[in-house]
């Protein structure tokens, strides 16, 4: 049986359906009718986690350079998988007994077998190497229940761009049961003091791949991404003066904001080159709006005392912030067309740092009451309902949405200094992100990419 042969016979490929997109090439594998999948509503108070196998890949040819895929692909994903808070994982990695895949076609599913498991869905994920060298994976998600396929893809690149390829698959996989997509391309900006000075790092969505952004060997904090992932503010104390750096990652490029007094808190306009951020050049601490080369647009709050924080809705058209304008820290939010400012909280004398969630729904925020700490609370923008996420877990700030709204992380003193840490969105399966030296505040996860206009 020749090359090519042994490949359409592993993977039963439909000539008709295959698209080469350079690095990747996805294949859209047949589906069944929306209703038939197993939907999770990331909103339910009482989440019930799903039930998936991911047995282990099932390999074309024994070439060790493919070693790396069988034996650490399968860990990786089902991690990554794992890592949604949606699932409960059992792997071919982890699982003993779990039984094996004969292979990755419906016709080679013994289903019965997978609801002996008590599984409810199932990942079946195939590769070899084309003969061009390139690594060919095709993945497939099946519906164990209704013996039948949910929905397949097909990617092809450099061997060494699996983990890319299966954080793909991850995200199709929550996508078919969420509706939300972006989580596992998106990555966290966040402050530390690892090196003995406030430094901005980013790391990708679970925790790796940490790098470290600025080099300042001062303070720097409040770090924010543009919507289109290529740009980061944050201020700066690496001149003296708090001043606000809007910084290029790729290239470095960028400009400094080193008006007299504060230049803090930025917040980038959704879809737009263009942010908002505390400054104090007049005087008072108020929110203006500048362009993404740091000009002064116009003041967006006129208050006699401090506005911080602004928060954008995913929309642009409602900017969140921080006023002190009641007397004490208090959430407050502006219509962007009509100027119209109203206030969200009134219970306790301390809420602060408003993140709108990416469908707009909700506004988690931070906020202190008696004899309770400083927890993370979550607002239903429509009724008013406060729901309390974090509880007697130490002091926990910061919160941001992941770009899909399944995940919100933040900053937790609950194992003594602060670390970042993750969970659903109904505050489920809290869990430290990752460890490193120091202390780690202020995470911001990236947006959903768009194109600026």
């Amino acid at each position: 049986m020749g090359h090519e042969r042994k490949l359409k016979s592993l993977f039963s490929i439909v000539k008709s359906t295959v698209l080469l997109l350079g690095l990747l090439m996805m294949w859209p594998g047949g589906s069944v009718a929306v209703e038939d999948v197993p939907i999770i509503d990331i909103q339910a108070p009482f989440l019930r986690k799903i039930p998936i196998a991911i047995p282990a890949f099932v390999r074309m040819e024994n070439d060790d350079s493919l070693k790396d895929v069988a034996e650490k692909g399968v860990l990786y994903f089902s991690e990554a998988v794992d890592f949604s808070g949606y699932f409960k994982v059992q792997s071919g990695h982890e699982t003993p007994g779990l039984p094996v895949l004969e292979g990755i076609v419906t016709s080679k599913i013994d289903f019965s077998v997978w609801k002996q498991q008590g599984v409810e869905l199932l990942a079946t994920i195939g590769f070899a190497l084309d003969e061009a060298g390139q690594l060919e994976m095709e993945c497939r998600l099946f519906d164990v229940i209704q013996e039948n396929l949910i929905t397949g893809k097909r990617y092809r690149g450099p061997q060494g761009d699996y983990r890319r390829m299966l954080r793909l698959f991850a995200g199709e996989i929550l996508f078919q049961v969420t509706g939300r997509q972006g989580l596992y391309e998106s990555r966290l900006a966040f402050v530390s003091d690892a090196t003995g000075y406030k430094e901005i790092y980013t790391c990708d969505y679970d925790g790796t791949g940490v790098r470290q952004e600025t080099r300042d060997q001062s303070i720097a904090l409040s770090p924010a991404w543009s919507s289109d992932g290529n740009w980061l503010a944050y201020t700066s104390y690496k001149e003296g003066n708090p001043d606000l750096y809007i910084r290029h990652l790729a290239g470095g490029r960028g400009t400094v904001v080193s008006k007299p007094g504060l230049n803090v808190t930025p917040a980038w306009v959704p879809g737009a080159f263009q942010l908002a951020a505390t400054l104090s050049f007049e005087g008072y601490q108020n929110i203006y709006m500048l362009t993404g080369n740091g000009k002064v647009i116009k003041k967006l709050t006129h208050s006699w005392d401090i506005d911080v924080s602004p928060a954008f809705s995913p929309d642009g058209k409602q900017m969140a912030f921080v006023s002190r304008r009641s007397g004490s820290p208090q959430i407050y939010v502006k219509d962007m067309d009509s100027d119209q400012v109203r206030r969200l909280t009134f219970e306790g004398n301390y809420n602060t740092s408003p993140a709108f969630s990416p469908d707009g729904m909700h506004i988690a925020f931070v906020g202190m009451r008696r004899g309770e700490g400083i927890n993370i609370y979550r607002m239903d923008l429509e009724g008013g309902r406060v729901v309390q996420l974090t509880h007697n877990s130490g002091d926990n700030e910061d919160p941001t949405w992941s770009p899909d709204g399944s995940l919100i992380a933040f900053a937790s003193s609950r194992e003594g200094a602060f670390r970042l840490y993750v969970m659903t969105a109904y505050g489920t399966d809290q869990r430290r992100l990752f460890f490193m030296p120091g202390t780690q505040t202020t995470p911001r996860w990236s947006l959903k990419p768009v194109q600026f206009e």
